[in-house]
């Protein structure tokens, strides 16, 4: 994993996003853009690359207001990032009034939140949620927490952003895609896919209007997309599962396509899921590194990640060791890195002659 470290800067690190959305700068490399160099361009400009036949894969997913500010009965702060619903704790709720959803959470402070602590969204109301037991075998903080009263999720939670950015949206919804679809609230994920943060409404139609067709998936996001594998070698870690879901007639498209173009590595993981495992729909697990073998993805568009990053290991098996010098290439430039900075795009390691040049 030491090979998949380099050095980001504090100040490389986007901690707002652009306007508009698709003036997010765009490195093209030199596969896709058919010359000799990298390119540097707009996402806006992403048209000029795509062609009769392409289809561009998103990820429709909608990030839950999954960040709680509660208190406990004593008047102290406690908070819950929901993860996702619980379905392998046995039993009923420890509390049964109406509608009550068990989750899996990050609790704070959590060593002191023992199991049966009861939580309240005012410090004069009912309780909200109830600490449940430890989550797995593994001691990552996760717990079994029981909402009783998931309406507190609407009303008074928060879009968690990444830890590494500090300053506050004035619009939360500059942290959802503008396609992000209406899906129930235990559905959702709790981080954007952010590639797909930069396209608006009018460059998806200039997209189709160079021919492409725009397909959506579902792959619903949790908190260790972005985590650092902690393990020395990239065969010993362990990745958590997360749902997927592929509509037949985006499989349809796919498979009729010239060529696949994955907004977001996101959208490589649910389709190549969807391709090893001959369901449409589920909970993988999936880990892309090394010498895996692409199904289905052609080329993919996606911002920069962390260092030794899950993320950063799924590039380099899509583009092999030349995300390197794309990288080095993008901090020289000044661009602008993680959720809320500027992207790159690249072509599968095995498809080579993908494009004629299409910038002057």
């Amino acid at each position: 994993m030491e090979s998949f470290s380099y050095e980001l800067p504090d100040h490389a690190v986007a901690q707002r996003p652009v306007e508009p959305r698709s003036a997010a700068r765009l490195l093209v490399a030199p596969e896709v853009a058919g010359t000799r160099v990298p390119l540097h361009a707009t996402v806006g400009e992403l048209p000029r690359l795509l062609r009769p036949g392409d289809v561009l894969v998103v990820n429709d997913t909608r990030v839950l207001a999954a960040r709680l500010h509660l208190f406990k009965s004593s008047g102290g702060r406690a908070e819950l990032l929901l993860l996702e619903r619980d379905t392998a704790t046995a039993g009923p709720p420890p509390v049964a009034p109406s509608g009550p959803e068990r989750w899996v959470a990050m609790v704070r402070p959590g060593r002191r939140l023992r199991p049966g602590t009861l939580l309240f969204e005012t410090p004069e109301g009912s309780p909200v949620a109830e600490v449940g037991p430890p989550v797995g075998d593994d001691d990552d903080g996760r717990r079994s927490v029981c909402v009783l009263e998931p309406s507190v999720i609407e009303r008074s939670g928060t879009v968690p952003l990444p830890p590494y950015i500090h300053t506050p949206l004035s619009d939360p919804d500059r942290y959802q895609t503008v396609y992000a679809g209406r899906r129930a609230v235990g559905d959702r994920s709790v981080a954007a896919p952010t590639a797909g943060l930069h396209f608006t409404e009018d460059l998806l139609d200039r997209c189709r209007s160079a021919g492409a067709t725009v397909a959506r998936c579902d792959l619903t996001i949790g908190a260790d997309t972005f985590r650092p594998v902690s393990a020395r070698w990239a065969e010993d870690h362990q990745m958590h599962a997360e749902r997927y879901a592929v509509p037949a007639e985006t499989m349809a498209a796919v498979g009729r396509a010239q060529r696949v173009v994955a907004i977001g590595t996101t959208a490589v993981r649910a389709l190549e899921s969807a391709a090893l495992t001959g369901q449409l729909s589920g909970r993988t697990r999936l880990f892309i590194h090394g010498r895996y073998r692409f199904r289905l993805v052609d080329l993919l568009l996606t911002n920069f990640h962390l260092p030794r990053s899950s993320l950063l290991l799924l590039v380099e098996a899509f583009y092999g060791p030349q995300w390197r010098a794309l990288y080095a290439e993008a901090l020289t430039e000044g661009y602008r890195f993680l959720s809320f900075g500027d992207a790159m795009i690249v072509a599968r390691k095995d498809r080579s002659a993908l494009a004629s040049s299409v910038f002057p």
